[in-house]
């Protein structure tokens, strides 16, 4: 029998989610021991792991008690024991397994803990909330904030698969700024090939519509600006769409609708909970389509001078606030933008030049989403890239796409930090940033920098 090999099975994990399923049986969870409270006699734990949290406790005698008051808050540990109805006295509603209690038989220690640097019940300023965040994650509104980010991910994806688009990964490497003219960050390593850290995929995503039709991707994008605001940072994500075979871009707005209220629909119907538990109302969705107003309309409800190129912040919200009230909506498109304050590939609306076929999505007082119709003649592409400043010979391989027959088509781009930001109502972006990084921050606060100059 020499060389033969045996597996001997242990006893399964269970989640702590499914223990209401296991009254009366022997169970073993593993997880972190969230709060830890010494009777003398007895020992009460609140255990944890990724499915939730479940009252444990270590009655008199039992061969578990010396290593249950040596445990302290989150130890990693592997426990065993039955899972009990509590008495009716006893229960809590409204709380996950709030109705039942696990009697500990043993507890493993896997991994030790350290006392914590802040306390975990406290209301956390922003810089300790980031300067630990390894361990600030831990706490139940952190969880809950990035739980529903990566839902409203799927979600975004789901939506787009529906409606007939194919997924790309855009590359992060460009040799050739997107946005023309955004502060980028250069990349010294390709002899003497100008190359910078990608601004967006949205080159990538016109050359690949050319192709597929349909196309979106998911990517992180680099900013090099130096603003510290509540609404800038650094590193990012861009959740981006483009399709082909428009008539203008009203197309493009109507499938960003219809994305949005997937997306609302889908979050709203899965984690109401934790929308709860974060302490923020569910988006106002209306029945009818979203508010559509031009640039103008816009400043004309707020009485603001309509020579202004572009919606300020407090515009914005103004703006949110009117359509809240008066449509019903936490949406709102503010479309003709003057086409110089657009990007090169943006599409000019003919019969009101200079306008542009641009548009804005506003959410909650804040622009989360920017689109148009672009640009799909080679000969008018590069003429507006000559009059930009810009030399054609820089974007020779997109142009190639152009130059070779490309359809009309547009697009546009959602940021993924952003939406969580209002959808949250969180103050900050980089509250809804797992890892912020800014001119002031790469993982914690850079030396000799001030986290207190902060504009709105």
């Amino acid at each position: 029998m020499s060389g033969v090999c045996y597996f001997i099975r242990t006893m399964e994990r269970t989640m702590i989610e499914g223990l209401g399923d296991r009254i009366g049986e022997t169970v073993r969870i593993s997880g972190w021991v969230d709060v830890r409270r010494d009777q003398g006699k007895m020992v009460f734990f609140d255990f944890r792991d990724r499915s939730g949290r479940v009252q444990g406790v270590c009655l008199p005698g039992s061969s578990a008690l010396e290593t249950a008051k040596e445990v302290g808050k989150e130890y990693v540990v592997r426990v065993e024991g039955v899972v009990h109805k509590r008495p009716e006295k006893n229960v809590q509603e409204g709380k996950q397994n709030g109705d039942i209690e696990l009697e500990v038989k043993s507890i493993d220690i896997l991994s030790r803990a350290a006392g914590m640097p802040f306390d975990t019940d406290a209301d956390l300023n922003l810089d300790t909330l980031l300067d630990y965040r390894p361990l600030t994650l831990r706490r139940p509104r952190e969880r809950a904030i990035f739980t529903l980010q990566a839902a409203l991910v799927q979600a975004y994806r789901n939506s787009l698969i529906r409606q007939g688009f194919m997924e790309f990964q855009a590359p992060a490497l460009v040799g050739s700024d997107a946005e023309g003219g955004a502060e980028v960050f250069r990349v010294d390593y390709f002899n003497e090939q100008t190359a910078n850290l990608a601004t967006s995929p949205q080159l990538y995503k016109q050359i690949m519509t050319g192709v597929y039709e349909r196309v979106f991707t998911i990517a992180r994008v680099f900013r090099a600006e130096k603003s510290a605001t509540t609404r800038h940072i650094s590193e990012l994500t861009q959740m981006d769409f483009e399709m082909a075979f428009i008539e203008d871009e009203q197309e493009v707005m109507f499938v960003l609708e219809e994305v949005m209220r997937d997306v609302v629909r889908d979050v709203q119907s899965k984690y109401a909970d934790l929308f709860a538990l974060v302490g923020t109302d569910l988006p106002l969705v209306p029945e009818a389509p979203f508010p559509i107003l031009t640039l103008r309309e816009a400043q004309e409800i707020l009485g603001v001078s309509t020579d202004d190129p572009d919606l300020e912040p407090a515009h914005e919200r103004g703006i949110c606030e009117w359509a809240q009230r008066e449509k019903g909506s936490d949406f709102v498109f503010i479309t003709r933008f003057p086409t110089h304050k657009r990007s090169f590939y943006t599409y000019e609306h003919a019969a009101e030049a200079p306008h542009s076929r641009g548009f804005d999505l506003l959410f909650r007082g804040l622009e989360i989403n920017s689109g148009a119709q672009r640009i799909h003649d080679y000969d008018v592409l590069v003429k507006r890239i000559e009059e930009r400043g810009m030399d054609p010979k820089n974007f020779a391989f997109y142009l190639q796409a152009f130059k070779y027959g490309m359809p009309p088509h547009g697009g546009c781009s959602t940021g993924l930090e952003r939406l969580t930001m209002k959808m949250l109502d969180l103050d900050n972006v980089k509250e809804a940033t797992l890892f912020p990084r800014d001119m002031n921050r790469i993982d914690v606060l850079l030396h000799g920098t001030d986290s207190g100059n902060i504009k709105e």
